[in-house]
């Protein structure tokens, strides 16, 4: 089972730098976005063979996530059906026959951690959500969940200490979903790779000079580990200040 995610930060944007090509080429089971952007009326995509499921905020313009699969599903769920956190189209759940595809855009604390707050309680709600999954089918969990977890996992440590996305309060919520029974599959088959970013600001030229962050996961059911066949970061498709993060599954492996 092949599965791509990419936070597109805005579809209709990306839409015109190349992502059907890479849609294409790529050739997953299954294909998650985050950050949309729209609306579904807002668009036709014509993705021949893929069911397609979308959740958009409230809000115009802002946030949002969707699945495209060529699986049969046997069930879709918006949201945690959790009123204070639903209203932001953030997350997805697709049951297929084995797993659950949890497609995620984690809210960001912002400039000044105005936000720190309200993401605690986001991220605790998020792994009751992920344990009560958990406990009928193993999990494949993917999207941006906007934190670095470790060191290795952003260029400059040191001077984003506590800025968002590196706090220790989102590190240790990230420590706490992986020692829940969920593994990191990129760090899982590469402990100690370095340079392995997903997400680079658009300005200082960042991206040119590999300044990143590692903040869009592939995380697993710990039971589903021996199935990881490859977890790997494509940095050299553009489109999105994000670029699109693999899982390959083998086949035969899971439970």
């Amino acid at each position: 089972m092949k599965l791509i995610s990419w936070n597109v930060n805005g579809l209709r944007a990306c839409l015109g730098k190349g992502f059907l090509d890479f849609f294409h080429q790529a050739d997953a089971d299954v294909f998650c976005l985050q950050e949309t952007k729209l609306q579904p009326h807002q668009i036709e995509l014509e993705l021949p063979g893929y069911a397609q499921y979308w959740n958009s905020a409230e809000k115009k313009g802002y946030s949002g996530t969707a699945i495209f699969t060529r699986l049969p599903v046997r069930s879709v769920a918006y949201g945690m059906d959790l009123p204070q956190h639903d209203s932001e189209g953030r997350l997805i759940t697709l049951e297929l026959d084995d797993l659950y595809v949890v497609t995620c855009y984690t809210p960001n604390s912002q400039r000044g951690l105005t936000r720190l707050d309200y993401r605690m309680e986001w991220e605790d709600a998020f792994l009751d959500y992920l344990r009560s999954l958990d406990r009928h089918k193993p999990v494949v969990l993917c999207g941006d969940l906007n934190v670095a977890h470790r060191e290795i996992d952003l260029k400059n440590p040191g001077p984003n200490r506590n800025n968002a996305g590196f706090t220790d309060q989102e590190r240790e919520k990230m420590t706490r979903l992986l020692d829940s029974g969920f593994t990191d599959t990129f760090r899982c088959l590469y402990p100690d790779r370095t340079g392995a970013y997903t997400w680079w600001s658009y300005m200082y030229n960042a991206r040119a000079n590999n300044a990143g962050w590692r903040i869009d996961y592939f995380i697993v059911s710990d039971r589903l580990r021996d199935s990881i066949g490859e977890s790997a970061i494509h940095s050299e498709v553009y489109g999105s200040d994000h670029c699109p993060v693999e899982l390959i599954l083998k086949e035969g492996a899971r439970p």
